[in-house]
């Protein structure tokens, strides 16, 4: 029996449509959204990132409004800083930096979609200086040393003038991990940005998400950043360059917005939101969380819904637009199946947290010990126009008989970003195979293998 067998449809019906852009995740089988826990705060105030400081207090950031106890005019700054003490079922904010009564004052105007604390200081990105289109033009980065009562510039900023040929990237955030960046994967920062395309503020399709990172003793230096551009086989590229970069996250057909990416011990997956199709109820607005084991992918589809149609009883989303979701990884569970969600909402502007659940496969895979780390390999990655796959477990046996056995162990498939079957090599299967993709547009695919035990998915990247 195949240890997915809940995920058993996940070759026969890949094609589930246009809307779908990944595959079913096989570890998150389904999320819950507990709306009778829903605690509003900060009427008027939008936005809403958070990270978990080394005090164990949060630290949020929020857009156009007073922050805890102001509203739309009361208080009324750009961009405040605030603080959240207490446990999820019990806390408080506290406005550290702008809003009403104001433990600081605000020195500077913008919006923020990414705050970070890494030991005893805080990292904050700034998306323009105000609500206009300077969104597009400036995204500069901002460090405190006194937990958010005075911020720094660090002289690390990206504008239009950093890329050539295309029009940048926007609303950058951090890959939240632990307390102070405890239980980060290594010593780096990783960050997510959306790219633009259209200078619309609203989702943007093709959607594209860019990913980049930088040792977290380098914060301060624009030369130390590194933007991903693919694979050498199954080892992620980077390059200092950003106009090499490519994107670690696609839809072409629902686009993407801002977004919010964490880790999740627990799970052992990396969790990503993002809006999608627009920020608008009127067109359709949709969340996408989308779970993966390393920051590059490959990722798999935990949800994807009409904002407005996700909860029982009462709705996750019930005014005219969306803003931002993110995990609160103080809040999460030992186990990582129970989580808080802290966003704009239910409403449009105001600090909203719910408590949820996933549930998460009961079957296991082997050991490291047991099986190759990977199912198969790669290469080139990019590649034009063909590339190379290798099962890393697979042996050829001696007789006919034999070597039939061992290829009905394998199913290995290619589709294309939309889900779509592109091409079935299940029958083809022996030690490596090469894929001539001469007839495909460039863009991303997805090669998707299953043996017995496990399904392991790879993103591969055409370039003509």
């Amino acid at each position: 029996m195949w240890a997915f067998a809940l995920l058993a449809s996940v070759f026969s019906s890949l094609t589930f449509g246009a809307t779908v852009p990944y595959p079913p995740s096989a570890i998150i089988t389904s999320i819950t959204f507990d709306m009778a826990t829903l605690k509003t705060l900060a009427p008027g105030s939008d936005n809403w990132v958070i990270t978990w400081a080394d005090n164990d207090h949060q630290y949020t950031s929020w857009g156009d409004g007073g922050g805890f106890g102001g509203d739309n005019t009361d208080g009324r700054v750009s961009m405040g800083v605030g603080r959240i003490e207490g446990t999820k079922d019990a806390y408080q904010g506290y406005n550290v930096w702008g809003g009403k009564n104001p433990e600081n004052p605000a020195q500077f105007s913008g919006k923020s979609y990414g705050i970070l604390s890494i030991g005893a200081d805080l990292y904050m990105w700034r998306c323009g200086n105000g609500s206009d289109g300077t969104a597009f033009a400036i995204q500069d980065l901002y460090k405190s040393t006194n937990h958010g009562a005075t911020w720094t510039y660090t002289g690390v900023k990206f504008e239009p003038a950093d890329f050539s040929g295309n029009s940048g990237f926007y609303a950058i955030t951090f890959c939240q991990f632990g307390k102070a960046y405890a239980g980060a994967r290594d010593n780096y920062v990783y960050m997510y940005a959306p790219e633009n395309k259209t200078d619309v503020w609203d989702v943007q399709a093709p959607g594209e998400i860019a990913l980049m990172r930088v040792h977290k003793d380098s914060m301060n230096l624009k030369a130390a950043y590194r933007f991903f551009t693919g694979f050498n086989g199954n080892t992620p590229a980077w390059s200092t360059d950003p106009d090499q970069r490519t994107p670690v996250f696609s839809d072409p057909a629902n686009g993407v917005m801002r977004t919010s990416v964490s880790y999740n011990p627990g799970i052992g997956r990396y969790l990503l939101i993002t809006q999608q199709v627009s920020r608008l109820k009127s067109a359709d607005g949709h969340i996408g969380i989308y779970d993966a084991p390393e920051p590059w992918g490959p990722w798999t589809t935990v949800l994807f819904d009409n904002a407005w149609d996700v909860g029982t009883n009462r709705k996750l989303q019930n005014e005219s637009k969306t803003v931002y979701w993110n995990f609160s990884n103080k809040w999460l569970s030992q186990d990582g199946k129970d989580f808080v969600l802290v966003y704009t909402g239910d409403g449009e502007d105001n600090w909203g947290t719910v408590q949820g659940s996933f549930t998460v496969s009961t079957t296991r895979i082997r050991k490291p010990s047991q099986t190759p780390a990977f199912l198969f390999d790669v290469f080139p990655n990019p590649f034009n126009p063909a590339i190379k796959i290798t099962l890393n477990n697979y042996e050829f046996q001696i007789t006919r008989f034999a070597r039939k056995a061992r290829r009905a162990k394998y199913e290995l498939k290619i589709f294309n970003i939309r889900g779509e079957l592109i091409k079935d090599l299940t029958q083809d299967i022996r030690n490596s195979i090469i894929w001539d993709a001469s007839a495909q547009p460039s863009g991303v695919y997805l090669v998707v293998v299953r043996d017995r035990e496990r399904i392991e998915t790879k993103q591969i990247f055409l370039s003509k």
